[in-house]
């Protein structure tokens, strides 16, 4: 029974195309928020029971109806909102100055392995701030250029782990692999997410939110592999689990030089049961002087994140949500891999209620005809970064779409 269960659920994960021989698009129950967590506040307890809107509607109301009237019209309003939400997608122009030659790597060791040659490297990601890395290069596969895929760990095990979970496999099959993590693990000072890193950042840097600066380190990591002569620099992809999937799903909407995306676990839902409030994610509960949302009705909530989230504070659930965020990923290939697709609803991984963030992205796709590149998989099989059908469904979509039928980052913007 437990089986049958999952498979009707997995069909209903395909996708909402139309016509002949697609599925039916979902219906209301389908498209609805996720339960809130147990501490959230009242505005927002009845969540559950209301409708996600649509990507596909402009802030005037008008409805999006052509690839064209996305790309040029509902596409930049929804940057802004994001924009303006993250505080900043790069560096203000005075302080580039902290972002220096980010080739100029250390090479602390090199260790040939089967397969591919591994190197552990340190990246100068700030002037003052340098983090490990290994670089997995194909050994005795031709000679190249090869796609790449960025790896990013957790936040548990250190920068070396997706070499274990994800880099081996593609490394013996012609894909550069970059481990690495997020600068919360470990930044300047010795600080770390609950220590004082998104401090450092905004003292530095003013109000640039932690999911929007590991974009940019991603983005630096980019930069790093484009001057290696084994990358092909059209064909990078971004890999994460749990913090990096969390990670993974900013990168889709905001790195347009990463053109195949794969979060494992993220929990897409935004106030869901897990930590995307917390200061070293989206801080939403800090009040920022640069955030002027003066007539929102809740005072103690003026000019927080969270004001810019709630776009209508007379319903329930956050208008900006993680539905958008996918969206923005098109027209590149993504995949949502949910890990408790056996439960209503769980903490810090994707569960049944996931489905309607994923749907509402899936309208975009399905407008610009590939709803093919938006996937999402679902396990039983509880928070974690591989397993066997885990690794069945990642390694399927980076052959598929960095190898056999690539989207180019040429082709992305």
């Amino acid at each position: 029974m437990r089986s049958v269960a999952f498979l009707s659920l997995a069909f209903l994960l395909i996708g909402c195309g139309s016509g002949p021989g697609s599925p039916a698009p979902p219906d209301e129950s389908q498209l609805r928020y996720h339960t809130p967590p147990p501490w959230t506040r009242p505005e927002m307890k009845e969540q559950h029971r209301v409708t996600i809107p649509s990507c596909l509607v402009r802030d005037d109301g008008r409805t999006v109806a052509s690839p064209d009237d996305w790309y040029r019209g509902r596409r930049p309003e929804l940057v802004r909102h994001w924009t303006e939400v993250l505080g900043k997608l790069e560096p203000a122009p005075e302080d580039r100055k902290w972002f220096g030659d980010v080739t100029r790597a250390t090479i602390l060791e090199k260790e040939e392995k089967e397969g591919y040659t591994r190197i552990h490297l340190g990246l100068p990601i700030e002037t003052d701030f340098v983090q490990d890395h290994l670089l997995l290069l194909p050994k005795d596969q031709g000679p190249g250029p090869f796609p790449a895929v960025i790896a990013w760990s957790s936040s548990t095990p250190d920068y070396a782990k997706p070499e274990e979970w994800w880099g081996s496999w593609l490394a013996r099959r012609g894909f550069v692999v970059l481990t690495g993590w997020s600068f919360l693990r470990g930044y300047r000072d010795g600080t770390k997410h609950n220590t004082g890193a998104p401090d450092r950042v905004r003292e530095r840097f003013g109000r640039w939110l932690p999911m929007a600066k590991m974009v940019h380190d991603t983005r630096r990591e980019v930069e790093f592999l484009k001057s290696r002569p084994e990358v092909d620099a059209t064909r990078i992809g971004f890999i994460g689990f749990s913090l990096g999937a969390k990670a993974a799903v900013y990168v889709g909407a905001f790195a347009p030089e990463i053109t195949a995306i794969v979060s494992v676990d993220p929990h897409i839902s935004l106030h869901g049961d897990t930590n995307w409030h917390e200061p070293w994610f989206l801080d939403w509960r800090r009040v920022y002087p640069d955030i002027h949302t003066d007539g929102y009705p809740i005072p103690e909530l003026r000019g927080t994140v969270w004001s810019l989230l709630d776009v209508d504070p007379n319903r329930p659930g956050f208008e900006r949500n993680h539905h958008e965020i996918l969206a923005l990923a098109a027209p590149r290939p993504f995949l949502l891999i949910g890990c408790s697709m056996h439960q209503r609803t769980a903490v810090h991984s994707d569960d049944q209620q996931s489905v309607g963030y994923f749907n509402r992205a899936k309208e975009v796709y399905t407008l610009l005809k590939i709803p093919d590149r938006l996937e999402f998989f679902g396990t039983d099989e509880g928070h974690r970064a591989t397993s066997p059908r885990i690794d069945a469904a990642w390694q399927r979509f980076f052959v598929k779409w960095l190898q056999e039928r690539p989207v180019r980052s040429d082709a992305t913007h």
